[in-house]
């Protein structure tokens, strides 16, 4: 399509070519037509088959399955009708405007499902846009000439213009290529059976880090990017990332070793230090472990490996809470033992086996000490609100009951008070 180049004087179109344009019109018109037909037939069920392997993040792409189908059908038949005859100038152009328009908002309606910023979606749309009507009018090559003469080089790789703009649509694609492999993977992850939640957890990560690791040798291929050319200052550039990077690095091994040994996993009660929660999520730098008060401490992976752990829930999840008590030394201590083990019982939170125990630890000062022993199964449910609600119930037992919890108290002996001084001598 020379004549509709910029420079070539227009022409105006003759009777068969405005024909042909009509039957252009035509063709646009059916292959929309089609397509509305197609996305609510088939959009619909491709949505829920999507959201059902990728998983509840796939809203964005599931909610927008009816408008992708529709805008590739409409693509497909008019890149089907472009190739299937030549077809003169002016039809050429309208088909060619059609297929552009189509597939630029199909790649917005697509970058957008995956949340990706909006900026992005909009500079890939207009790539696309760009780029299939340039070629359609043969008007691509003269604008890729002079994109491709301006540039520099470095080593034995020169970088230009156009091969700059490859490379920033390459990532782009790239990106949003890794981050939709990452859904459905994730997703087929967490649907397989033979997989307990931390060997998911880790095969996510390892999965992850290899889609990144084959994104990045993709890009550089694509790219035509000499890796030799970075090797003067890779050496000085890899030691300094070495020592800047040290404790990143470190803690992702870290990270790794905990999910591959078990000794930790989402869900565990653990106490590290002064923290205690149960542990939400192992990530790359950090363990995330939520506290009874809704705060969320962020512990490094390598304090986990070099530090003492207590894991409340590593082998079972039953634990046993101790209540100490103290009781009067004038009250029925039988009687007193007797009703620390009923109101032990009523929690229903309290496991009925093993049962609860209650020991006599000692005498002390001014009561006779006791510990009362109960276990639970759910200690990410707290331990304090199960020990609360027992003291509640033996406060109201001892107090029916006559049982007296003793305080502190002193007698005081005097011996022999001193001789009152003499009354003063009176003139």
């Amino acid at each position: 399509m020379n004549r509709w180049v910029a420079g070539v004087p227009f022409e105006a179109p003759t009777y068969p070519e405005l024909v042909s344009a009509g039957a252009a019109i035509v063709v646009v018109l059916l292959s929309w037509g089609i397509a509305l037909v197609g996305g609510r037939r088939f959009g619909t069920r491709l949505g829920a088959l999507w959201e059902q392997h990728a998983g509840a993040r796939s809203e964005g792409i599931a909610e927008r399955m009816v408008d992708l189908v529709r805008h590739s059908i409409a693509a497909l038949i008019i890149a089907i009708a472009l190739k299937a005859e030549p077809w003169p100038d002016l039809s050429e152009l309208i088909l060619g405007f059609a297929l552009a328009s189509w597939v630029a908002v199909l790649v917005m309606e697509f970058i957008q499902g995956l949340h990706m910023p909006r900026w992005v979606a909009m500079l890939l749309a207009a790539f696309a846009f760009v780029a299939l009507f340039s070629d359609v009018i043969d008007g691509l090559k003269p604008v890729t000439d002079v994109l491709d003469q301006v540039g520099f080089t470095l080593g034995n790789t020169r970088f230009s213009l156009l091969s700059l703009i490859q490379i920033g649509v390459t990532l782009l694609v790239l990106f949003a290529a890794v981050r939709l492999a990452s859904r459905v993977i994730n997703q087929s992850i967490k649907r397989s059976k033979g997989l307990d939640a931390t060997q998911q957890l880790l095969t996510q990560k390892l999965a992850g880090i290899g889609l990144l690791v084959a994104a990045f040798f993709i890009a550089i291929d694509i790219a035509g990017i000499d890796l030799t050319a970075l090797a003067v200052f890779s050496g000085a550039f890899g030691l300094a990332v070495g020592f800047g990077l040290q404790k990143t690095f470190g803690n992702l091994i870290a990270g790794i070793i905990l999910l591959m040994d078990r000794s930790i996993k989402p869900g565990d009660v653990i106490v590290v230090g002064e923290s205690f929660g149960h542990v939400t999520k192992i990530g790359v730098r950090a363990v995330s472990i939520v506290t009874r008060d809704g705060k969320e401490h962020l512990i490094p992976n390598e304090n986990l490996m070099t530090q003492e752990v207590e894991n409340w829930s590593y082998s079972s999840t039953n634990v046993r809470v101790h209540i100490p008590v103290g009781v009067a030394y004038s009250c029925d201590i039988q009687l007193a033992q007797k009703l620390m083990i009923e109101a032990a019982i009523g929690p229903a939170r309290v496991l009925k086996t093993p049962k609860p125990t209650v020991w006599l630890r000692g005498f002390g000062e001014s009561s006779v000490d006791h510990e009362i022993l109960v276990w639970i199964k759910d200690p990410e449910a707290g331990v304090g609100n199960v020990q609360s609600e027992i003291l509640n119930r033996l406060w109201v037992l001892f107090q029916e009951n006559g049982i007296e919890i003793p305080f502190p108290q002193r007698d005081l002996r005097v011996k022999e008070w001193p001789a009152p001084p003499p009354p003063p001598a009176t003139a």
